[in-house]
């Protein structure tokens, strides 16, 4: 299998790469820096994915589409701008012959909701970021149907990891740490969320892409849910990290949902079917 991933430079691209080297997937790698790993089955290319021409005779057996830029930035105008850019990579993919595309998600494009995620949950988006993430899903759900293209909806849910690489809370924790600060602004940290650790993240992810039984929208998610102080108590101890929560010093977005969680029928199917699989 050949799998072509965009955003291999990003937080969740360069994991997901890995992932898909260990299980022996070749990988055309796009980013706008190099994702600084080296396999004999990675094949990297720098540059800008949205010039990306692909050719009909040399086409990989599915595109995984993780490049996304300001994505912890949930109100600037460059999720709108690039949209129509999205789009087009995406149409041009199918249009030259690929019949497997998966598009990476958001749970924030659901919007305000209480209770779990389910394919049918309605989506309210009200950020440039959640609307442009909603918009880009109904639209390449269209493409890929009138086409005859499996198309998979990897819908993230709280990515958590203790490297202090990107612009997750968790990130900024580590690296207020590890700049000497006793004391971490915060929330009132009572909504419930839910959350999954990196590495787990990219095997879910992976999972999906290996595989084309399953595709619509499919929850990247643990299906449980625990309030993001707890969570984030519970981090800091875990990872030694000697800092406080000054609870309070930042409203709650109006946005945020009191308790949402992923429904991981879906992809719990596809983990066991591979663990049957690899035994």
């Amino acid at each position: 299998m050949r799998v072509l991933v965009t955003g291999a430079d990003g937080y969740i691209g360069r994991g997901v790469v890995q992932r898909l080297l260990d299980d022996g997937v070749e990988v055309d790698a796009w980013g706008l820096l190099p994702c600084g790993l080296s396999h004999p089955l990675l094949s990297e290319h720098v540059g800008d994915v949205f010039g990306l021409e692909l050719e009909g005779d040399d086409l990989p057996d599915a595109v995984l589409h993780l490049a996304w830029r300001n994505g912890f930035v949930h109100n600037d105008m460059s999720h709108l701008e690039d949209l129509p850019k999205h789009y087009a990579f995406i149409k041009r993919c199918v249009e030259a012959g690929v019949h497997h595309v998966a598009v990476m998600g958001s749970m924030h494009e659901v919007g305000y909701h209480e209770g779990a995620v389910c394919d049918d949950t309605p989506c309210r988006p009200t950020t440039p970021y959640s609307v442009s993430k909603n918009a880009l899903r109904q639209l390449c759900q269209e493409l890929c149907r009138q086409h005859d293209v499996t198309f998979q909806w990897l819908r993230g849910f709280y990515l958590v990891s203790n490297d202090g690489r990107g612009s997750s809370i968790f990130a900024k924790i580590v690296q207020a740490a590890g700049d000497g600060k006793t004391e971490f602004p915060f929330t009132s940290g009572t909504c419930k969320y839910d959350f999954l650790p990196y590495d787990q993240f990219c095997t879910q992810v992976v999972a999906a892409v290996e595989q084309t039984d399953v595709d619509g929208i499919i929850n990247i998610c643990s299906g449980e849910t625990v309030a993001l102080g707890e969570y984030i108590e519970g981090f800091i101890k875990e990872n030694d990290l000697g800092i406080s929560l000054a609870y309070g010093r930042y409203p709650d977005r109006p946005y945020d949902s009191p308790a949402i969680w992923g429904d991981n029928s879906k992809i719990q199917a596809i983990l066991a079917r591979r663990e049957g699989r690899d035994a």
